[in-house]
């Protein structure tokens, strides 16, 4: 299935998969090959993040190459980034943190933005201009599994993917939360792995993170 004519929503994009990979492209030879042992590997969203200067190419390659992934963009901390994620054909962005400028443009914006918060006040400022999926960020600095369960008694039809210092110790934790739909993470796509072009590896990591269960 293509996603490429598919209008995303937050809440849907937060059903596709327990786990969001985080991933950082440095060498583009990597990128469809790793996406397509993501998506063997039972997921199908893939959040390319702006850490590096591949990263836009790295999307439009993906857009094209695997159709059958939603592609978006992570680490988008300005309008102008957002733009440029749109025109290279990202599905959604994500931004670990937000500005006045960037929330507003999120909301204007053909795909949506998931923005990251790290307290209450960031939060009620996104709320406050429309916004009710978050990235929680950076988590396990942020406080947690404990923070998120604090916040969920004020704030019950929030919903968040944390991110920042899940791995597979901690990861049924966070998913067990009410308020917690998703997670991302980088340890289902190891450096090592990559670097040796470990395909089945990684395929074998995204497998036994789908088998994960909030209710187990």
């Amino acid at each position: 299935m293509s996603f490429q004519h598919w209008a995303l929503q937050p809440e849907t994009l937060f059903k596709q998969s327990v786990v969001i990979p985080v991933i950082v492209v440095n060498d583009l030879a990597d990128v469809v090959p790793m996406a397509k042992a993501i998506v063997a590997g039972g997921i199908n969203v893939l959040e390319v993040t702006l850490r590096t200067p591949l990263a836009l190419e790295a999307i439009g390659l993906l857009c094209q190459q695997v159709p059958e992934a939603i592609v978006g963009a992570g680490t988008v901390t300005t309008a102008e980034q957002l733009q440029q994620c749109i025109a290279a054909g990202a599905k959604f962005a994500i931004s670990p943190g937000f500005t006045a400028e960037l929330l507003q443009a999120g909301k204007a914006a053909s795909i949506p933005l998931i923005p990251g918060i790290a307290s209450i006040s960031e939060l009620m400022q996104g709320i406050a201009v429309g916004y009710s999926h978050f990235k929680f960020f950076p988590a396990e600095a942020a406080g947690g599994v404990k923070t998120l369960k604090s916040i969920y008694g004020p704030f019950a039809d929030i919903r968040f993917c944390p991110t920042g210092g899940i791995n597979p110790n901690n990861v049924k934790d966070y998913l067990a939360l009410p308020n917690v739909d998703c997670v991302g993470g980088s340890w289902i796509i190891p450096d090592d792995a990559v670097q040796n072009k470990d395909w089945p590896q990684i395929t074998a990591l995204c497998l036994a993170a789908t088998a994960l269960n909030t209710n187990t």
